[in-house]
């Protein structure tokens, strides 16, 4: 005769914490704290203002857990932020080499100085190209800040042989773009691969075969939002 005892139920607690502050968040953070606790003996009018900018010092670098969606064909998000622009556009003259010569939908996902600034890969692969390239700082939310402003290419090649490129791009406040990653490096879907310090913009460039699954308007999380699928049908039209 079977038991009719209950397997016992695991429970567990978990208590919300402020996601830890990136390494290379720290020094500001730090940089920041030290002025204001100068302020405690030079002005305690700017002492408050002051408290609350490393506040906002520390929110900026924050580096929360993220959980990656696993399945094949799937590309996620790289940046936390606003979809701002989905359109098939030329390819950039520096990843030609490696992406070709055909246009390629470009997911834009513009970053405020609110949103998390860590940048994530969006498949899993090994690095094939990082490229730097000094510009201008106009609003990252324009057009012309991909081909002017201050940006970092990545291209990254998954294991079927797809690549992917994506692109940092600086911003009206960002004056600072930072590699985690280099040509050659494995990552794992979702893994950091840099960031940019105080706003900006991310673009991922979607082979043909690649399906939008992101909307206009809507919001991304790094290394878990899917904004592609391979083979899938797309969410919405795509401006030409």
């Amino acid at each position: 005769m079977p038991s009719l005892e209950k397997p016992p139920v695991v429970t567990t607690t978990v208590k919300w914490r402020f996601p830890a502050v990136h390494p290379e968040g720290r020094k500001y953070t730090a940089i920041a704290l030290g002025i204001t606790l100068l302020l405690t003996i030079i002005s305690k009018v700017l002492f408050w203002p002051m408290l609350g900018v490393t506040a906002w010092v520390a929110t900026f670098f924050r580096d929360p857990i993220r959980t990656t969606p696993q399945g094949e064909g799937l590309i996620v998000a790289p940046a936390d932020g606003l979809v701002t622009m989905i359109q098939r556009v030329p390819v950039p003259r520096e990843l030609v080499a490696e992406l070709g010569d055909a246009p390629m939908v470009r997911v834009s996902i513009f970053m405020s100085v609110f949103d998390v600034h860590i940048n994530r890969t969006p498949i899993a692969g090994t690095i094939r190209q990082v490229v730097y390239i000094s510009g201008k700082f106009f609003n990252a939310d324009l057009d012309k800040a991909s081909d002017e402003n201050e940006r970092q290419h990545f291209v990254v090649e998954g294991r079927d042989g797809r690549r992917i490129g994506f692109t940092q791009i600086a911003g009206l406040v960002a004056r600072r773009i930072v590699a985690f990653a280099k040509p050659g490096d494995m990552v794992a879907a979702g893994q950091r691969i840099g960031l940019i310090r105080f706003g900006s913009r991310v673009d991922v460039f979607l082979p043909d075969d690649c399906a939008p699954q992101v909307a206009l308007g809507q919001r991304s999380v790094a290394g878990e939002t899917i904004i592609g699928r391979v083979g899938g049908v797309a969410v919405q039209g795509i401006a030409q």
